[in-house]
C-alpha cells in the first residue's frame, strides 16, 4: 500500500478543483473538443511533474494557465491540426432556457470563439486571463514571464483583433443571410 504524500495530495486538490478550468482554458486556446480531454491530462502531468516550482503564495490559475498556453501552442503548431471554425463549445446545454434563448446564446459562444481564434496566441492568452478569467494584470505578466508593460499592449492589441474577427463574422453572416434570401426570392419565380 502506498501513503499519499502532503505533495500528492495537493495535487489532487488542484487536479480536483481546477481540472474545469484547465479544460475551459484549452478550448479558448484553441484546442479541439476532441482533444482537449488528452490535451488537459497532459497538461497535469507536466504539472504534476513541475509542482515543487509552483509559489504557494501566488493564485494557482494563472500558473496553470501558462502551462495550458504552451500545450495549447504546441497542440496548434502539430500537422493534425485541422483550421475550422469553432461549431461546439462542448459545455453543457441549460435545459431551462427557451429555445430561442439557446439559440440567442449559441450565437453569442459561436461569435466570442469566432472572435477570440481571431486573436493571435500570445495576445490571447493575456485577453483570456484579464478579460474572463479576471486575474489581474501584474499576475499575468508575471505567470507568463513578460514585462507589465507588454501584457497591457497585447491586451490593447487583443481587444482590437477580438473586435475585428466579431465583425468581420457578423458581416459573413449578414452577408450569407442576404445570399440565401435572394436565392430563396429566385426560387419563386
Amino acid at each position: 500500500m502506498q501513503v499519499a504524500t502532503a505533495r500528492d495530495e495537493f495535487f489532487r486538490r488542484v487536479f480536483d478543483a481546477e481540472f474545469r478550468y484547465v479544460w475551459a482554458s484549452l478550448r479558448r486556446l484553441g484546442v479541439d473538443a476532441g482533444d482537449i480531454d488528452d490535451v488537459a491530462h497532459e497538461v497535469f502531468l507536466a504539472v504534476h511533474r513541475q509542482l515543487d516550482t509552483y509559489d504557494h503564495r501566488r493564485p494557482i490559475r494563472p500558473w496553470l494557465f501558462a502551462f495550458a498556453l504552451r500545450f495549447a501552442a504546441d497542440y496548434r503548431k502539430q500537422a493534425r491540426i485541422r483550421f475550422r471554425a469553432y461549431h461546439e463549445t462542448g459545455e453543457p446545454l441549460d435545459l431551462q432556457p427557451r429555445a430561442d434563448e439557446l439559440l440567442e446564446r449559441a450565437d453569442d459562444r459561436r461569435l466570442a470563439a469566432a472572435g477570440l481564434e481571431g486573436i493571435a496566441l500570445d495576445r490571447r492568452a493575456v485577453f483570456i486571463l484579464y478579460e474572463i478569467d479576471e486575474v489581474p494584470m501584474s499576475e499575468i505578466a508575471a505567470s507568463l514571464g513578460i514585462p507589465l508593460h507588454t501584457a497591457y499592449s497585447r491586451l490593447r492589441v487583443a481587444r482590437e483583433e477580438f473586435a475585428a474577427a466579431v465583425q468581420a463574422r457578423q458581416q459573413a453572416e449578414r452577408h450569407l443571410a442576404e445570399r440565401q434570401q435572394a436565392e430563396r426570392k429566385e426560387g419563386r419565380r
